[in-house]
């Protein structure tokens, strides 16, 4: 059977909002992650058959196919191609998983998944000036909650999908913020063994070696004094939201064939991948169909994964999540996760997937599991198996 294998993840330190990457452009930043992968591999990127690429926001810095400036920026040859994909927050997943079926359906034999965001530069929602997104049919179609003065103007709303699933799940505000207290207290952990050292690409210009967001010291104590961000009585705010970032990731992918023909050991194979739509008004659900269908395509249970990433847009998604699946507490987002250390969107899929592999490598974990919310209620899951 064809096989897909992941030869090296890297992605630079996750920059804050106004922060060490403040002044550098998304196709720079991109750069950074590209050339690390080329340094550490060895490879010769006019083997590179394809780079794909996520973006969320395509406007301004990020407008103009992203991905294909990337690969100019790095240096690269002018005859590696390059594409952007958005699939809102699971973009780079998604880059991933696309990257993973050219190679298993033998189109490609050398490939890069990654992505980029710089939120700083380009604003979470940019470009709404120039419309309204959804369009006439949706909104008519959600009309009745989109009208009943829960959704800010009328549209959707993750912050209010959040809400929801708190409610329904029965999460008070401190066990929300219990949990993202949880999640700066092992990120502050990971970074202080060197867990992220081996995989972190510098950038040039920003003087940044870790995760510049993490908040030590953070306790459910300190976040209870911050105020409801999206109703006067809610329990979601920016404590227990994931932060708004700057960042890139970038993983090589080959079959097995291509990388020993490169003298490169792989770290993992590509095991499945699944994707699922949910309720748009919630929006945040999704992680738990596509993990469901991801689990029965690859014939195993949640008791057979060895560490989870279930990214952290909202403290809800990976407790709702945790709630469905019984899944080991230790397992999952064990080196804490975009609450304490951000969520530049189109990078995050590969910022996971990074972090996934590389700490599957450290302590011989067999599989590994990742599972993305995504707007729109769509949602990305991908199990990759240790190469032992």
């Amino acid at each position: 059977m064809p096989e897909a294998v992941i030869v090296d993840a890297v992605r630079t330190p996750i920059g804050k909002r106004k922060g060490s990457y403040t002044d550098v452009h998304a196709a720079d930043l991109s750069a950074a992650v590209l050339q690390a992968l080329a340094q550490r591999t060895g490879i010769d990127p006019e083997l590179v058959d394809d780079v794909l690429w996520g973006c969320v926001n395509q406007v301004g810095d990020q407008a103009a196919q992203i991905g294909r400036y990337a690969v100019l920026a790095a240096g690269w040859p002018e005859s590696v191609a390059a594409v952007t994909i958005n699939r809102a927050c699971g973009s780079s997943q998604s880059s991933f998983d696309f990257a993973a079926g050219m190679v298993l359906g033998g189109q490609y034999d050398l490939v890069v998944a990654g992505g980029v965001e710089t939120m700083t530069r380009v604003p979470l929602g940019a470009g709404r000036d120039l419309g309204r997104p959804y369009g006439p049919l949706v909104r008519e179609r959600y009309k009745a909650d989109l009208t009943s003065g829960e959704f800010p103007n009328g549209d959707f709303n993750q912050g209010i999908g959040a809400e929801r699933i708190a409610k329904e799940w029965g999460f008070s505000r401190r066990q929300l913020d219990e949990y993202s207290a949880r999640s700066h207290e092992l990120a502050a952990a990971a970074t202080d063994r060197g867990d992220f050292a081996g995989q972190l690409a510098p950038v040039p210009g920003a003087e940044l070696t870790a995760d510049e967001g993490l908040r030590r010291g953070t306790t459910a104590d300190t976040l209870a004094k911050l105020k409801p961000s999206f109703t006067e009585d809610g329990v979601i705010h920016a404590g227990n939201a994931s932060q708004i970032s700057d960042g890139a990731s970038a993983v090589l992918i080959a079959t097995p064939e291509r990388a020993a023909e490169l003298g490169l050991t792989p770290i993992a194979r590509y095991h499945a991948g699944a994707v699922s739509g949910a309720d748009p008004l919630r929006m945040l659900t999704g992680p738990i169909p596509a993990t469901a269908k991801v689990l029965k395509r690859a014939g195993l249970g949640v008791s057979d994964i060895g560490a989870f990433e279930v990214n952290e847009a909202f403290a809800p998604v990976p407790l709702a999540w945790q709630a469905e699946f019984g899944a080991d507490m230790d397992r999952l987002n064990p080196l804490g996760g975009a609450i304490a250390v951000g969520h530049p969107l189109g990078a995050s899929g590969t910022v996971l997937m990074t972090r996934l592999v590389h700490h599957m490598r450290e302590h011989d974990i067999r599989y590994g599991l990742q599972t993305m919310c995504e707007g729109g209620g769509t949602a990305n899951a991908t199990i990759v198996e240790l190469m032992r």
